[in-house]
């Protein structure tokens, strides 16, 4: 046991030591604070009565009446961002992540101290799922429009704006949201399977219900809700969605015929077709073919060879892009080395791909492969290294020395495009501020915003690596919930590997100059 023990130590010290190799100069940093303040931010972001152990003071209850005008109980979720709107899809999409990173990091999560909360903050999400979920075949999926949200600067506890509820239902179908929300729903399931086993299967049956729901009765939510395009509009249609929903209720009960169905489907809905160079809240492919691809090393698995080969060919595709490997299409990289998709919240896909990479890179190591690009092989430690090198920039090591995680060093955003951090908070201040009293006290200032999101990814540069730390420049200074969902992963598996290399907390993992 011990001989056993020494050799997984000696194992993590040659990844530290590749990763040294790679990136001799980079600075060193604490993943296991920028883990505990990143599950702070979905704290900030919390709609509806907030808990007594809420530990961001500045916050109050807010949204106490959603849904009353429906008839239906839709108090709690998040807002998804700097405004007051709940929007379903991208708040599904925040869970299935969380979800993720502890089903893949669960232990260096529970060694870092923040299991509870990261358990809180999918619970927070799913148990909203729940009370949106009224009946097998409907699914409430907005609260509030960004259209008249957007005309008032208001804190959430003061709003006075629309908070007209939206659902999907066999008339106006919206199989990506039903998707989406049964893939969360799924993984979330997974989760609490042991610690919450009634909860669990609570979960499942709402995943089961909303993926036949969103599978029977096909359509994009956005043409059934059309006030959510221009705001999250689904570009990607719902074939993505159906596929990772069946991908995840694959994992989640191991009934082969949720397989079956990404299998006999994944050339028609694009699983097998799509090279795709991007991961986010409404382009799910590269998720689905990372985890199909991943399903070859089981041996129960060889009669799917054909297909789940498919699949990893475009899971290939999408890290190898995002390496520089490919011959032809690759993500561009800025000057300083960040990853750049385009300019509106370039952040969300580095984070996203951050966690892919690890994700990936773990089953390379676990199965002794190599990745296969254009350019070459590429072994598991070169990819976990990129995605050190993306989630340091993050942390400061890059042209700015700006942490583009709030609250984490001594330097980062202080204006942030967020209704309630840049107005006086409740707590503080209960006098009511209007609709365009916001706007006209507040909006424009150019003092720092009095609350502090704590653990919130704001869009982050231009891809010039240029960044104006303004609160009216929302493409780069507002945050969203999605951002910082795939780096909880991340973040435990690089305290992760601190800890099993024998390294304290401060001290470096990477060499520095």
């Amino acid at each position: 046991m011990e001989d056993k023990k020494q050799s997984i130590v000696l194992q993590k010290w040659c990844v530290l030591l590749s990763i040294f190799a790679l990136f001799p100069f980079s600075q060193s940093f604490n993943y296991s604070d920028a883990l505990t303040k990143s599950l702070l931010s979905f704290e900030s972001q919390r709609s509806g009565r907030l808990p007594h152990n809420q530990r961001i003071i500045w916050r109050d209850h807010s949204g106490l009446n959603d849904g009353l005008e429906q008839g239906v109980d839709l108090v709690g979720g998040y807002y998804d961002a700097g405004d007051n709107v709940k929007f379903g899809l991208p708040m599904a999409f925040t869970i299935t992540m969380l979800s993720w990173g502890v089903i893949e990091y669960g232990k260096e999560i529970t060694d870092s101290g923040e299991y509870s909360h990261a358990l809180e903050s999918i619970k927070w999400g799913t148990d909203y799922f729940i009370k949106a979920h009224t009946h097998p075949n409907v699914f409430w999926a907005e609260v509030g429009d960004g259209f008249t949200d957007h005309y008032c600067w208001q804190r959430p506890e003061d709003m006075t704006t629309s908070r007209q509820a939206y659902k999907v239902d066999e008339k106006n179908p919206g199989s990506d949201i039903a998707g989406e929300t049964a893939a969360a729903m799924a993984a979330a399931a997974i989760v609490f399977r042991k610690t919450n086993p009634h909860y669990s299967g609570l979960l499942l049956d709402h995943a089961k219900q909303l993926f036949e729901f969103g599978d029977k009765y096909r359509g994009k939510y956005d043409e059934s809700i059309k006030v959510v395009k221009g705001h999250y509009t689904s570009w990607s249609g719902y074939m993505d969605e159906l596929l990772w929903a069946a991908i995840w209720l694959y994992k989640a009960t191991n009934n082969e015929d949720y397989l079956n169905y990404a299998l006999t489907n994944a050339q028609a809905f694009g699983g097998t077709t799509w090279s795709i160079t991007e991961f986010s809240w409404d382009v799910k492919y590269a998720g689905v073919q990372i985890i199909a691809s991943m399903l070859l090393k089981e041996a129960k698995h060889k009669k799917h060879e054909h297909t789940l080969k498919q699949y990893l060919s475009k899971a290939e595709y999408y890290i190898c892009s995002c390496l520089g490997k490919n011959n032809n299409t690759n993500v561009r990289h800025t000057p300083g080395g960040l990853l750049y998709i385009r300019q509106w919240n370039n952040m969300q896909y580095v984070s996203t791909t951050a966690f892919l990479l690890t994700v990936y890179s773990d089953h390379l190591q676990a199965t002794h492969q190599n990745l296969n690009c254009d350019k070459g092989q590429v072994g598991p430690e070169e990819m976990l290294a990129f995605a050190k090198s993306q989630v340091d920039y993050i942390l400061g090591s890059n042209p700015r020395g700006l942490s583009y995680l709030v609250g984490y060093g001594p330097n980062y955003p202080l204006r942030l495009h967020h209704r309630g951090a840049s107005i006086d908070s409740y707590k503080r201040n209960k006098g009511f501020i209007g609709c365009t009293q916001g706007y006209d006290n507040w909006y424009g200032r150019k003092d720092p915003n009095p609350n502090v999101v704590v653990g919130a990814l704001v869009g982050g540069p231009d891809g010039d690596d240029g960044f104006r730390d303004e609160r009216w420049n929302y493409m780069q200074t507002e945050a969203c919930t999605y951002n910082t969902a795939t780096l909880i992963g991340v973040f435990a598996k690089l305290h992760g590997l601190e800890g099993d290399g024998g390294l304290s907390p401060h001290q470096p993992l990477i060499a520095t100059s």
